[in-house]
């Protein structure tokens, strides 16, 4: 009996750790230019002071076909990514401009290569072989965050309360706005 209740108590102080002790409600939203939905649109909420995130196995961003897998990745600030080459040519992963920059070099199939992504911003990723692969890994100053799917829809799950949120897709500006996290209230984040 005494090792279920040290085991539980240990459970216990993992979930308020995780959470700050805040419950977490989920929040749907829409993102769109238009009545077009937006895929692979990133949205995040501002927050100040969130606890480091824990331990977790590192986000992927494959290659394989000849394209990286997915198109956008979006990951909290300070995330070690992990980029496989799972295709059956070499790839050169790197990104030159803005965000992080970095070259992975040539580096053959089932080789495995990590970049960590020290501060917000978005990195444009291209293979210097195959000059039609591209993909962006955008990094958030936040816990909370989604990237939207082919619906332009997504899902993030946040404590309950008011924040702005940011957004964000490839070949237009950000775009702000007001969020209420209540467990009812959704997001509609709309580019002109």
């Amino acid at each position: 009996m005494r090792v279920f209740c040290v085991l539980a108590t240990a459970l216990v102080t993992m979930a308020v750790g995780v959470s700050g002790g805040a419950e977490m409600l989920d929040v749907h939203g829409t993102a769109h230019a238009g009545a077009r939905p937006v895929p692979d649109a990133v949205v995040w909420l501002e927050v100040s002071g969130a606890r480091p995130a824990p331990a977790s196995p590192p986000p992927v961003l494959d290659q394989r076909n000849l394209e990286f897998f997915p198109h956008v990745l979006v990951v909290r600030v300070g995330t070690r990514v992990k980029f496989p080459n799972n295709d059956r040519v070499f790839h050169n992963v790197f990104s030159f401009r803005d965000g992080r920059k970095f070259d992975l070099g040539v580096y053959p199939v089932g080789a495995v290569k990590y970049v960590t992504f020290d501060r917000a911003g978005v990195s444009r990723l291209f293979c210097n072989i195959h000059p039609g692969m591209a993909a962006y890994v955008v990094s958030v100053d936040s816990p909370y965050f989604a990237a939207s799917d082919s619906a332009g829809t997504f899902t993030l799950q946040a404590p309950p309360g008011r924040y702005t949120y940011h957004a964000w897709r490839a070949g237009a500006s950000a775009v702000t706005g007001s969020a209420v996290v209540d467990g009812t209230s959704s997001v509609d984040v709309a580019w002109p």
